[in-house]
């Protein structure tokens, strides 16, 4: 018997009887049903290998969260969880994951209802458009044209911090109840692997929007919407996630061999470099 199961043994009804913790232990995972576990530092260094970049895993010690919501709905952003990810998603349900720039809330893009549900968490509008989230630079022309797009744009700018538009066009596997009666959409593929893994797993869109009230700060840490977490069915905690509140950059590639920043975001010069390789140029400004 190691250790943690001498503790479990002797300390059966301390704290939580009821709530679930996940213990890592030499790359085993072990479900106890009733001890109370706190996260240690050491631990963290586990997510290398399960999802997190380097600088999310080593950053996740400085996001603390109370104990007590850790056991409810937090959990660690690694592929240890991925598949309870899909499955909420699957479900209707929101979730809330760390990306490359901004911590997001996330659902399938597919079901009216869990859209609608981030509209009424957030506050937004229907009338601003959700961003769509896919595993791989492959799967987008499932969902978008991008057969007039030079050959190797899209996989030059993605994984990474930017947001292409791009038309949906008629064949486009979305529902037309995302963003109705827009022929265009917006696409991310973060450079992030849990959400990645997710939306794979998931086979279909994620939709995507930053964990935040509308118009209120973006969010680096989950502590920084944790009056949301009781909106959410899970929160996957990737650490203080290193941006600057930006963003990713917003660029539209709807028009075949122009481009138009839409939102600087915080990738704005590498994605001019690419656009300009790639011999687009910028769209004069409508008079």
């Amino acid at each position: 018997m190691n250790i943690p199961e001498r503790i479990a043994v002797r300390l059966p009804q301390l704290v939580f009887p009821s709530s679930e913790v996940v213990l890592y232990n030499h790359n085993r995972v072990r479900k106890l049903g009733f001890v109370p576990f706190l996260t240690h530092k050491r631990d963290l260094g586990l997510g290398l290998g399960l999802g997190l970049s380097k600088k999310m895993s080593s950053s996740m010690e400085n996001c603390h969260v109370d104990v007590q919501n850790k056991l409810e709905v937090v959990r660690p952003a690694t592929e240890v969880y991925a598949q309870e990810a899909i499955e909420a998603l699957k479900a209707g349900k929101v979730i809330a994951v760390p990306t490359d720039t901004l911590y997001g809330f996330a659902c399938d893009a597919c079901s009216l209802e869990a859209v609608n549900r981030i509209y009424e968490m957030k506050g937004r509008k229907h009338t601003s458009p959700l961003a769509i989230c896919v595993g791989d630079v492959s799967q987008i022309k499932h969902f978008a044209v991008t057969e007039y797009l030079p050959h190797g744009l899209l996989d030059s700018l993605l994984p990474g911090p930017v947001t292409v538009i791009l038309r949906r066009g008629e064949s486009s596997a979305l529902e037309k109840s995302l963003n109705p009666g827009l022929d265009s959409v917006g696409v991310r593929v973060p450079d992030c692997n849990f959400i990645r893994v997710v939306a794979r797993g998931l086979g279909k869109a994620v939709a995507l929007t930053s964990a935040n009230l509308s118009g209120q700060p973006s969010s680096l840490c989950i502590k920084d919407f944790e009056n949301l977490w009781n909106r959410c069915a899970y929160v996957y905690d990737g650490g203080v996630l290193p941006s600057n509140r930006a963003g990713s950059t917003i660029v539209d590639l709807t028009r075949p061999g122009k481009y138009k920043i839409l939102r600087p975001g915080s990738a704005k010069e590498e994605t001019l470099a690419i656009l300009e390789k790639h011999s687009l140029v910028e769209e004069a400004p409508a008079i």
